[in-house]
């Protein structure tokens, strides 16, 4: 396969590169899980906003500017060869928001994915339960129909960004009486209405990056409903198809990873014992390379008016695999060191960096939905094995 880009589309990534080279902080930012960190990032999602390049996209009447989801790869690869910030408002940005343009009504397209795109609105999801994680069917959290209302009561776990975030999204019981898939809605939550606890939970680093939600009688009005009552799965369904699929994890962050791979590994090269390292090296080159050029087949695809199903569970355990896989190798490469680094001292170096990837990493095959509940998806729906 062989990239051929249009004068258009190289003009594009011209303009991007002027602006992210003038514009991407000098300094790295610090964790976005922590109040200092979040209040920077939500500083740098408010200077995307001022240059619209908040959710490129997005249609230009909610920040957006019309492009195509191959100018989204480029904008893309030109982020992160800048060394542009992680985005933390990708709940909002890369996830709900793909689905109110999918599901939303007029009203709630205009309320909330202008703010979301400008920085003004951060989004955490409210998926998993105590007894719900990887089965969200299994959901018990209930919306009760009051009127113009709903009166939320339950309890949400593991919401990604919800300690610092504004709203969040998530799947809600409107039929009492329903079981499984059935009965359940997309309902958006203000996180400061009252009846609402959020309690932070710590990640394997030590932040604030989930939180634990208690809803206590929570108000919300019906507006904030995406779809029609009893429709949530369906919807759920297409935002877990984003999460896994083309928006949340672009291949040009996994190109830098392995780009920065093969700089450490050329650094430390001589001092290595263990020569499977340098296959290890190219084997994690050649799959971000193979999963880019796989993306771009799929955004050509989708912008000639294909859809994406699921073969999304397919990208999903490649990426987190991928991922577990380059930051293994590097710490392989680096040694002990890599794990003992204090980390007041590597808060901004290429070992701390290492470090933080690599327990991030482990998460990869447990978020946006298991690996275990892909392979079942891949199974049963695309190889049409039956169910044991």
């Amino acid at each position: 396969m062989e990239l051929i880009y249009t004068a258009k589309q190289n003009q594009f990534r011209a303009e991007v590169r002027d602006w992210m080279n003038a514009n991407v902080p000098a300094k790295p930012l610090q964790n976005y899980d922590t109040q200092v960190g979040f209040e920077q990032h939500i500083a740098w999602e408010k200077t995307l906003a001022a240059g619209n390049w908040g959710m490129v996209t997005w249609p230009k009447e909610y920040g957006g500017r019309d492009c195509s989801l191959v100018e989204w790869l480029i904008f893309e690869e030109e982020y992160y060869r800048a060394g542009g910030p992680f985005r933390v408002n990708q709940n909002g940005v890369f996830l709900l928001g793909p689905t109110l343009m999918e599901y939303g009504t007029p009203a709630q397209k205009a309320r909330f994915l202008t703010k979301m795109a400008a920085g003004e609105e951060m989004w955490a999801q409210a998926w998993s339960e105590p007894g719900a994680g990887s089965d969200m069917a299994a959901i018990r959290c209930k919306a009760e129909p009051d009127g113009d209302d709903f009166i939320i009561s339950g309890q949400k776990i593991w919401s990604t960004r919800a300690v610092y975030a504004d709203y969040a999204f998530g799947l809600f019981r409107t039929d009492a009486a329903s079981e499984r898939h059935h009965g359940l809605s997309f309902i958006l939550v203000p996180l400061d209405s009252p009846g609402v606890t959020v309690r932070p939970i710590a990640q394997l680093d030590g932040e604030a990056g989930f939180a634990e939600i208690f809803f206590d009688d929570v108000r919300v009005s019906r507006d904030h409903l995406i779809g029609a009552e009893g429709e949530g799965w369906k919807i759920a369904m297409a935002t877990a198809g984003f999460e896994r699929g083309l928006m949340l994890r672009s291949p040009a962050r996994f190109q830098n990873t392995s780009k920065r791979l093969v700089e450490l590994y050329r650094r430390h090269r001589h001092d290595l014992l263990d020569a499977s390292l340098e296959d290890a090296v190219v084997r994690c080159y050649m799959d971000t390379e193979s999963y880019a050029l796989s993306t771009y087949q799929t955004a050509s695809r989708l912008d000639a008016g294909g859809s994406i199903g699921p073969e999304s569970s397919c990208n999903k355990i490649f990426w987190s695999l991928l991922d577990i896989r380059m930051h293994q190798t590097a710490m392989n490469i680096l040694g002990a060191r890599a794990e003992v680094e204090p980390r007041s001292e590597a808060e901004h170096s290429e070992l701390g960096r290492w470090l933080d990837g690599f327990l991030f990493s482990q998460s990869g095959p447990i978020y946006a939905g298991s690996n275990e509940i892909q392979r079942n998806i891949i199974a049963e729906r695309m190889l049409g094995m039956p169910r044991r």
